[in-house]
């Protein structure tokens, strides 16, 4: 019984060129950086550092074949310190060709790992091209990142996405005739993954007769395709830093787009509430106060309804906090508060601000001084001190000249003008 191996249409297409390749023309075009390397028949070890399907295996293949050295690849998924010490081997077998050693999800080895490859880095055993999808500066040793130059890739964008998929089609014999809006359907369902994106079109195949493509043959195959969103990756971080940003920066607009994203792309919506109340503390303050009770409240709403329809409080909240008035007042103030608390360490509160509810403690001297604000006029006892001898009295807290916090500005100047 002969098997037939099936070959994925990702693979039956990739790239042989660097000019075969779509979407990483800042790296592969004349005189950009990977062009330049094989132009001068040099070669250094290096990382490719972007999204999935982007083509980091392809770079790293065409590579080796245009230098004509060895190539070995090994995933860090499926991959430990024996493998590595296989591939090690081999890569001495080889000489004197020079071997490239591709090491797929390279984030996923752990450091003992990493170091593995340090000395063979060192004497020039073998060259190591690694690929991953997280920040190698998170997910990298030191030792293994300075010895490796990054090189960053890019989803595809529309553009290298359209021509990807017409070779995709034009590769079926008849091929498949796509309308413009069936075009635009898969690019939107791939999301900048050109291997999804000829997934889609193999999976299309299966279900178009004679090239012939209906419409609901398209959505039966996009239907379910998730944004790209990677639950505590790069992605992640960087969403839910645009959401706060925007926020900051007054946008509600672009606010609500980036939410709307982490909620799509599966984001726990409870992780958002959290940080929708800290944005309340931490840009809005007392510049508006109702900020953080109707965070608060449209968190405790989204327990109550759940997912879709407590979406909606969250969408309320974010929209609210980027419309109101601003201020880091608050927070400036108390990072202040901590810095002189890690300085000075634990000196002794002040006498006159003890409580002294026993007959011993005021023989001792405890709560002695103490001026009681609300017998005095106005309810403030200007000349009472708040603080520990050594520090002095401080102004943490500035007010910003906005919102509620205008009024707030106003009494704590009077204030601290009789307390001088």
């Amino acid at each position: 019984m002969v098997v037939v191996k099936h070959q994925p249409l990702a693979d039956k297409l990739r790239p042989k060129k660097l000019e075969d390749v779509f979407g990483q023309q800042h790296l592969v075009a004349p005189k950009k950086p990977l062009h330049r390397l094989l132009s001068n028949n040099s070669l250094h070890s290096m990382v490719f550092w972007g999204p999935p399907g982007t083509g980091k295996t392809t770079l790293a293949q065409i590579i080796t074949d245009s230098l004509d050295a060895e190539f070995i690849q090994i995933s860090a998924v499926l991959s430990g310190v024996k493998d590595i010490r296989g591939a090690i081997e081999q890569a001495k077998a080889n000489l004197p060709n020079i071997t490239v050693l591709f090491v797929d999800e390279i984030h996923r080895f752990n450091k003992s790992q990493q170091d593995a490859f340090l000395p063979h880095l060192e004497n020039g055993l073998i060259t190591l091209i690694g690929a991953t999808t997280e920040n190698p500066s998170f997910a990298l040793n030191n030792a293994l990142l300075s010895r490796l130059k990054v090189y960053i890739l890019k989803s595809l964008d529309d553009d290298s996405a359209a021509e990807l998929l017409d070779k995709g089609v034009q590769s079926f014999d008849p091929p498949m005739a796509l309308t413009d809006e069936q075009q635009q359907a898969l690019i939107a369902a791939a999301d900048g993954d050109g291997r999804k994106l000829l997934n889609l079109v193999e999976i299309l195949q299966d279900y178009s007769s004679g090239g012939v493509v209906e419409d609901e043959d398209v959505a039966l195959v996009t239907t379910g395709q998730t944004r790209r969103f990677d639950r505590q990756g790069d992605v992640f971080y960087d969403q839910i830093s645009a959401l706060h940003k925007s926020v900051r920066s007054s946008n509600p607009d672009a606010a609500l787009y980036w939410l709307a994203r982490m909620l799509d792309g599966g984001c726990d919506p409870l992780y958002i509430a959290r940080r929708v109340l800290r944005m309340a503390s931490e840009d809005i303050g007392n510049a508006d106060p109702r900020a953080l009770s109707l965070c608060l409240t449209a968190w405790q709403t989204f327990e109550r309804l759940g997912s879709p329809e407590g979406e909606l409080a969250l969408a309320q909240a974010v929209a609210y906090l980027a419309s109101c008035a601003k201020s880091n007042a608050i927070y400036t103030a108390f990072k202040a508060a901590q810095k002189d608390v890690r300085q000075y360490g634990s000196l002794d509160v002040p006498m006159h601000l003890r409580n002294a509810p026993t007959q011993l403690m005021k023989d001792n001297d405890f709560g002695k001084g103490y001026q009681y604000d609300h017998d005095y006029e106005g309810g403030i006892a200007y000349s009472q001190t708040g603080f520990p001898d050594k520090i002095g009295e401080q102004v943490y807290y500035q007010p910003a000249n906005r919102g509620l916090e205008q009024k707030i500005a106003e009494k704590l100047k009077h204030i601290r003008q009789q307390r001088s």
